[in-house]
């Protein structure tokens, strides 16, 4: 599953990459046969664009490295790293250089020359960036409706897959502002509009680049499994000749993939040390068969009161429940 998964955002992110070169290559020319401020600006989106999803496959790659000594629990987070800057990225080249652009242009308006050339070109890249921006959402959204993608890009662990999806949308609206923005600086005959468009394409990078900033940066600090998975967890462990009780679990996003469980039990007071350590082995077992995403997997022999102060400890006495709400009663 976890290489399934991530050979799919690799799929995601060479489609665009392949996508984008052929882009860029086309606005950069278009803007210097037009003098367009906004092709100028959309260039720029492409090429930071480009540049994004060449760090999200470096962020993948070393994600993918071995546990060491220095890193024993492996290198997963370098993909939520990755993907923090790539939001940097975006909001210091993307959304940086074409709000200066427009600025300037609006000091210093020039016409639009030769605008049709802008206007095939546009509508090139459209076609581009919007079969690229179909394939991701399609495999992005998967069985779920259209009207849940904001929800599955808030509750998603796979940065990448969600960056291209939200950077192809801000490229298709980037497209429609240039294109509007080129047309009415024409027909109107007022350049202004031209670096009015650059701003507005800055803008929306920028909001793009904030949205991306907040979910990524909640993933690099850490956050917790989906709950069905803590449920499965807990079920399994209760469900275990020997346990007298399962108490909780603290689960931790390492990686899209990489899930670290540490899980509380009370085990029956007639098995032996060694016993116990053969539960705790099979229990892993179990646990990464059904979850291959769980990989690492601690167990704290506890009893129910001592895992309640554990909780009162970290979450303080009124929050004890944030992280294990539920907590399954052996009948």
């Amino acid at each position: 599953m976890a290489a399934s998964r991530g050979g799919s955002s690799r799929t995601f992110i060479y489609l665009a990459l392949g996508a984008n070169f052929v882009v860029a290559i086309t606005k950069f020319a278009a803007a210097a046969w037009t003098g367009s401020s906004a092709m100028f600006s959309e260039g720029v989106h492409t090429l930071a664009d480009m540049g994004n999803e060449i760090l999200l496959l470096y962020g993948l790659h070393r994600g993918a490295a071995r546990p060491d000594r220095e890193h024993p629990l492996g290198y997963g987070r370098e993909v939520y790293f990755w993907s923090f800057a790539v939001a940097l990225l975006v909001f210091a080249l993307g959304a940086g250089v074409s709000l200066h652009e427009g600025i300037q242009r609006i000091q210093d308006p020039r016409p639009v020359e030769n605008a049709v050339v802008s206007y095939v070109v546009l509508g090139l890249s459209a076609l581009v960036e919007g079969y690229s921006w179909w394939f991701t959402l399609r495999g992005f959204k998967g069985d779920r409706g259209y009207a849940r993608i904001f929800e599955t890009i808030r509750r998603s662990k796979d940065p990448p897959a969600f960056i291209i999806l939200l950077e192809d949308s801000a490229a298709l609206l980037g497209l429609g502002i240039a294109f509007t923005g080129i047309y009415l600086s024409e027909r109107l005959r007022l350049p202004v509009l031209d670096g009015v468009a650059s701003i507005l394409i800055g803008v929306a990078l920028t909001m793009t680049a904030v949205l991306l900033g907040r979910e990524t940066k909640s993933l690099l600090i850490g956050e917790r499994a989906d709950q069905h998975i803590v449920d499965s967890i807990l079920q399994i462990a209760e469900t275990m000749d020997g346990v007298a009780h399962a108490n909780g679990v603290l689960t931790v996003h390492l990686a899209p993939q990489q899930i670290m469980v540490s899980l509380s039990l009370e085990f029956a007071d007639e098995l032996k040390t060694s016993q116990i350590e053969a539960k705790v082995a099979e229990l892993e077992r179990r646990g990464r068969l059904k979850h291959p995403s769980v990989t690492a997997l601690f167990v704290k022999p506890q009893s129910p009161e001592g895992y309640k102060e554990t909780l009162e400890r970290r979450f303080g006495p009124s929050k004890s429940h944030i992280e294990t709400p539920t907590i399954l009663e052996r009948s």
